[in-house]
């Protein structure tokens, strides 16, 4: 056999194996009542930060934080930005891109259930939510947040909640 051979097998069952983890977390934050990770795009992440409407200082934390493109353009509006993913993969990978935009200190990725975590101490939170979550999701962020904390979701809406604000499929609550 070649080095060259063997150099394949290794890669493809490196890939293989990240695929297969990748797929295996996507499938757990569904079966936890989350959203599956689909990257957002710039457009939508500067809309989402625009309706944030973010002051300096202001703590605001990204639900299901995927690859932490968010959390960065967060912190880069001047917030100091969290993001709670439950998928390791996602974690490592936003916390590597906090890093490589020299983030540190001013964004943080945490791997947390947001389900079983009090959210009261933000000024804002963005999500981008499943039709299934958005009942639950309405019923904790009334309990836990405080009276003026913004909550920007994309496309899907509260049940009993107005936005008081939209931009296109991008929602501004405020409770």
């Amino acid at each position: 056999m070649s080095l060259l051979f063997i150099l394949y097998i290794i890669f493809s069952v490196i890939v293989l194996t990240l695929i297969f983890l990748f797929s295996y977390f996507n499938f757990l934050s569904v079966a936890m009542k989350g959203a599956f990770f689909a990257p957002s795009g710039k457009v939508l992440t500067d809309k989402m930060v625009a309706l944030a409407e973010i002051k300096p200082g202001d703590r605001v934390l990204d639900l299901g934080s995927g690859d932490g493109s968010q959390v960065v353009a967060l912190a880069k509006a001047g917030a100091v930005a969290y993001g709670y993913e439950i998928n390791p993969i996602l974690v490592w990978w936003s916390r590597h891109k906090i890093w490589k935009a020299g983030l540190r200190g001013k964004a943080f990725i945490y791997r947390k259930n947001f389900w079983k975590t009090n959210l009261s101490d933000f000024d804002s939170i963005i999500m981008f939510g499943v039709y299934y979550m958005m009942p639950k999701m309405e019923e904790k962020l009334q309990k836990e947040l405080k009276p003026g904390t913004k909550v920007i979701s994309h496309y899907f809406t509260f049940p009993n909640w107005k936005p008081k604000k939209s931009l296109d499929n991008v929602h501004q609550y405020v409770k």
